[in-house]
């Protein structure tokens, strides 16, 4: 796609018979030459006019190709002398969100079962144990236990309760040193967490999930690998337990409702 860039508009304009979702599939075929490098980072795209006569589609459309485009962080516009589109170098925090939002998308559409969820906690939360129990530095500790003292504070409400849950457990993720965990597992807690609290708010006991947290807070502080597994296993199977019941309550309150209609 070399002739989408820098003004100069080729004859290999598309032929073939264009998809309903136009804008989708120009949206997608700029993207595609941006992550395989042929659409290098800070270069400038064509004009939207050059863009709409490359691909036979209106201004407006190429606009909201660009919009589209600009949403995902791969293309900012800069006005005035020497501007136009150019292609973006999304930071970390941008990737993440749209990381983040398509893991909500899936989530309100129920991919992911209670059961997946907790498995995954499970799987993705031991790992990251071994390493912050290894790897722990002072501001870790006490990130940690600003959010635990915020937790265990007994007038906060439910959604209170749930965000310094989730940000317990990012900085159990921060503590490992590993990019990577940071960059996936931080962003995954903000969408996996919330949705299993709020099937099970009703059955949970706020206070023993505080112990819980307190227990692997202190194995963390004593570099005690054991007791953060032996903690953070029992935190899970008491949450197993309580996801079982808060289903089972929505399943017979559905089937009552349903008897009486």
């Amino acid at each position: 796609m070399s002739d989408l860039k820098n003004g100069t508009p080729s004859d290999s304009s598309v032929e073939v018979a264009l998809p309903r979702n136009i804008t989708r599939h120009i949206a997608n075929d700029i993207r595609d030459s941006i992550l395989n490098g042929e659409l290098k980072i800070g270069e400038r795209l064509s004009t939207e006019e050059e863009l709409a006569e490359h691909y036979g589609v209106s201004g407006p459309t190429i606009r909201e190709v660009l919009k589209r485009l600009s949403a995902q962080h791969l293309v900012r516009s800069k006005r005035g002398p020497g501007g136009g589109t150019f292609v973006n170098r999304p930071s970390f925090e941008q990737a993440r969100e749209n990381m983040v939002g398509i893991m909500m998308l899936l989530s309100s559409l129920g991919s992911f079962s209670l059961v997946d969820i907790a498995e995954f906690r499970h799987d993705t939360g031991l790992i990251c144990l071994r390493y912050a129990v290894q790897r722990r530095t002072d501001d870790d500790l006490q990130a940690l236990e600003k959010v635990l003292i915020q937790q265990e504070d007994a007038s906060i409400s439910d959604v209170d309760f749930c965000a310094a849950d989730v940000s317990f457990h990012q900085a159990i993720v921060a503590a490992t040193g590993n990019g990577v965990y940071s960059f996936f597992l931080q962003g995954l807690l903000e969408v996996l967490i919330p949705p299993a609290n709020m099937v099970m708010f009703k059955f949970r006991d706020r206070m023993l999930i505080c112990g819980f947290h307190r227990r692997i807070l202190m194995a963390i502080y004593s570099r005690n690998i054991r007791g953060a597994e032996d903690a953070f296993g029992e935190l899970m199977d008491y949450l197993r337990t309580k996801y079982a019941e808060a289903q089972d309550w929505r399943f017979n309150t559905d089937a009552n409702n349903s008897s009486k209609a």
